[in-house]
């Protein structure tokens, strides 16, 4: 992915509101940081090329977040770059095609995302639950990226026509940050008055997509809209109408400038993101981010035991940092690890082989 002028512009910018202690984006164009700026870490993310992708789902799946349960071994993909969410376990269905008409030039395999049991295992509940696919950045990276290293992600997803989508009206798929903050909170008061604690704490900022289905009640048409995650007090904002004849390939993005604020973009199509595609800038919760985790995908279907999610398909969901070095210094020590087990591996399957021939 070529890096425009537009982005060296602000990425410039963006530096040079760190360096001189700038806690505001007014010396920064509309937007911030554009998603696809900085160096691109290739050891996280995914092109899906690979034919032989696959998922180990290791069910039943996790439901901490419901009744408390972290199911191990939870499930990963075939090659790491992928885990089952703790809090809500993994999609059902996770295939690597063939990329849908209007893909990424040279793109020629994408990934198929959606699920059925979204809920606990076993148990139907008759309403909107969701599973998490999330990239295994931080243990790959070996790390959290710094808010002050500008790091922002992006992602190709395509829409599929509007008879494909689950016929519900409400949230259908999610593209989202996990991110932190060290807040402090009130304790409880004792002899001496109260007391706080400070606490790092974990927040997932994110772009919705959601579906308008022409059954529902005052719905003539089927369409589809934005909404972003969130505001100061954690509300959804919608942002963007999406009519059913612009269904098909989206670009979003999402990056985090040095005051911790969270930038949001979105386009039709799959060119590279601009200034023109900005939705909206945020501090979500009220929180400023300190630093970035990891990326994810929600997958969301009415929790019947029968219904299956919209199929919705992600192609080359990719991490960026502006200001790379401690990035790149830890790919490459972890990469050196790699190869250097992988010598000791076979090194060790010779020598079994060869006690095996005598």
């Amino acid at each position: 992915m070529k890096t425009s002028f537009a982005r060296i512009a602000v990425c410039l910018i963006s530096i040079f509101a760190l360096q001189t202690g700038t806690s505001s984006l007014e010396a920064a164009p509309r937007g911030g940081l554009i998603p696809g700026t900085g160096t691109l870490i290739e050891y996280v993310g995914d092109d899906f090329e690979d034919t032989s992708w696959g998922f180990v789902h290791n069910f039943p799946k996790s439901s901490r977040e419901q009744d408390s349960r972290l199911r191990s071994p939870t499930g990963r993909s075939t090659n790491g770059r992928w885990i089952e969410g703790p809090e809500r376990g993994h999609p059902d269905h996770m295939k690597v095609i063939p990329t849908p008409p209007g893909g990424l030039a040279g793109s020629e395999h994408a990934l198929l995302v959606r699920t059925l049991h979204s809920g606990v295992p076993g148990y139907n509940s008759y309403d909107v639950q969701q599973d998490d696919l999330i990239s295994n950045t931080i243990s790959r990276l070996g790390m959290t990226i710094p808010a002050s290293d500008m790091p922002n992600v992006v992602v190709r997803i395509y829409l599929p026509p509007a008879e494909k989508w689950e016929n519900r009206s409400g949230p259908q798929f999610g593209f989202r940050i996990s991110t932190s903050a060290t807040v402090t909170k009130s304790g409880s008061s004792g002899f001496f008055g109260s007391r706080s604690t400070t606490e790092v704490e974990p927040y997932w900022p994110g772009i919705w997509i959601h579906f308008r289905s022409e059954t529902s009640r005052k719905n003539k048409e089927d369409s589809a809209y934005l909404t972003v995650r969130g505001n100061r007090n954690g509300q959804d904002i919608r942002m963007k109408e999406i009519p059913a004849d612009q269904f098909g390939w989206w670009t979003f993005g999402m990056s985090i400038t040095p005051n911790g604020m969270v930038h949001y973009y979105a386009k039709q199509g799959v060119e590279d993101l601009t200034a023109a595609d900005h939705l909206t800038s945020q501090f979500p919760y009220s929180f400023s981010a300190e630093r970035f985790r990891t990326f994810f995908f929600n997958s969301c279907n009415k929790n019947d035991g029968k219904t299956w999610a919209t199929p919705f398909v992600i192609d080359d969901p990719q991490l960026f940092v502006v200001n790379s070095a401690r990035v790149v210094s830890s790919v490459k020590r972890n990469m050196e690890r790699e190869a250097r087990r992988a010598v000791k591996r076979n090194a060790q399957k010779k020598q079994r082989s060869g006690r095996n021939r005598r």
